[in-house]
């Protein structure tokens, strides 16, 4: 019965979604611009930013993926279809203007990050933790100087300074483009260095996202799936794999 009425609760959210979804008020999308910057127009019209700035993107493959994006809504805009869009937005909108303040974001992550805290027990949970994540513990004393300290069960253990100090000093002089996509990437899989490793291509995506997940998937064995958390980690993926993009297309 509880399962019925979530489901139809869930139908009834997705349809008003679909109501007030903006008519396509465009027939073209081209991309303009001979060399950086390049600009994405509707109609002839140049695209701007929900605060009205202008959208200029670096790259040339980036404002292509940004174009098919706008080409592909149908009479109604989708907003959750535009993935890459929305990651560009947030560069200009919220990360070029508060750099400070989303560099502070990713390295409070980092202060208690998914991949030093380590269950007591089962000890086979413990072996699958340590097979996912001490590995990005070496990458970031050897690439980043960050020695950052395990702790066993869920109380909080203050990490070195120096090590958050040192994470910090990588993040400061990243463009506000990477930074947005590695700032999605940490609130993701919570996990500030798996974002940066997959940001250096030191991890791919898919390791990072498995090794994200190793105390969910072991839950998931141990007492079965639950549809609700299912459909919550899909649309994480698709943003996961949408700043993954994110990242490529910025060349």
């Amino acid at each position: 019965m509880a399962d019925r009425y979530l489901q139809g609760k869930s139908l009834r959210a997705r349809s008003d979604r679909q109501r007030l979804r903006p008519r396509r008020f465009y027939a073209s999308v081209t991309i303009a611009g001979e060399h950086a910057p390049f600009e994405i127009h509707l109609d002839g019209k140049a695209l701007r930013t929900p605060l009205k700035s202008p959208l200029e993107l670096s790259s040339r493959r980036l404002a292509q993926a940004l174009a098919a994006e706008w080409q592909a809504q149908g009479q109604k805009i989708d907003a959750s279809a535009m993935p890459l869009t929305r990651l560009a937005n947030t560069a200009i909108d919220r990360v070029n203007p508060n750099r400070s303040r989303i560099i502070d974001e990713i390295v409070k992550f980092a202060g208690s990050d998914l991949v030093c805290y380590r269950a007591s027990a089962p000890e086979r949970l413990r072996e699958r933790q340590a097979a996912a994540w001490d590995d990005v513990l070496v990458w970031a004393h050897r690439v980043l100087d960050a020695d950052l300290a395990t702790a066993s069960g869920i109380v909080f253990r203050d990490q070195p300074p120096g090590a958050l100090a040192a994470i910090r000093a990588h993040l400061v002089p990243k463009p506000s483009w990477e930074l947005a996509a590695l700032h999605s990437l940490t609130t993701l899989t919570g996990s500030a260095l798996l974002a940066l490793m997959v940001a250096a291509g030191a991890k791919t995506g898919e390791a990072a996202w498995s090794a994200a997940h190793v105390d969910e998937d072991w839950q998931i064995e141990h007492w079965g799936v639950d549809a609700e958390a299912q459909a919550r980690r899909a649309a994480h993926r698709r943003e996961f794999d949408a700043a993954l993009t994110f990242l490529a297309l910025l060349g």
